[in-house]
């Protein structure tokens, strides 16, 4: 990990995760990353071919020149990079990795022809695994931050891009049974487990049976 932006975001993730494979999302608090917020994101596994902005910092959306919320982070490759992404973002989910990638993008051909830009940009990603409300990685929290960032950037949108590296890390030292992991950090009581899920309007919810609900004998 080359970059500050990337190392904190890690250290904060791993502080968080402890011993367990990964954190839930609800115990990350973006106040203890205020700093990098504007390069962070979350993502949403619907599917092995599907992982949704569910958040993008605006330094990400100003790059791009534009809104990533509920686009697919698949879209937009090269058929191998997309392949070799959803193998790594695979493993991420099932095995608890993380993934350092880094990245080339640029603008289209025609913009650098008339602003006479550098070529391209490169950016360093990480990707870490979170538990949401079930027990199984379904969101990825990430950082997209340039590396040495050219002058022009954030004034010509980026249009192309190109995957240069991809590393997996494995925080524990080895992979891991996600089903086992999970199992061992689960941090409810077994009758707390079977918390009722209730949405309202765009937020969601669980809601556990409280003492009172229960005999003295339970």
């Amino acid at each position: 990990m080359k970059h500050k932006i990337t190392q904190t975001l890690y250290s904060y993730w791993n502080e968080v995760r402890k011993d367990r494979l990964a954190p839930r999302r609800f115990e990350i608090e973006p106040s203890q990353i205020g700093t990098i917020l504007p390069n962070t994101f979350i993502l949403e596994r619907t599917d092995s071919h599907t992982y949704r902005f569910r958040l993008a910092g605006t330094a990400i959306c100003d790059a791009y020149g534009q809104e990533f919320r509920d686009t697919n982070f698949l879209d937009g490759w090269s058929d191998d990079d997309a392949i070799t992404l959803e193998r790594l973002l695979g493993v991420v989910t099932n095995q608890g990795g993380v993934g350092i990638l880094d990245i080339e993008a640029s603008p289209t051909t025609g913009d650098k022809a008339q602003s006479n830009v550098r070529d391209s940009a490169t950016f360093e990603l990480v990707l870490l695994p979170l538990v949401h409300t079930r027990d199984t990685v379904d969101r990825i929290l990430g950082s997209m931050t340039p590396l040495n960032p050219p002058a022009w950037l954030g004034q010509h949108v980026l249009t192309q891009k190109h995957l240069l590296r991809s590393e997996l890390v494995w925080p524990n030292g080895r992979p891991q049974s996600i089903l086992d992991a999970l199992h061992r950090q689960a941090p409810f009581l077994p009758h707390v487990r079977k918390a009722r899920i209730v949405r309202s309007q765009r937020r969601q919810f669980r809601v556990y049976d409280g003492g009172l609900s229960k005999s003295p004998d339970e």
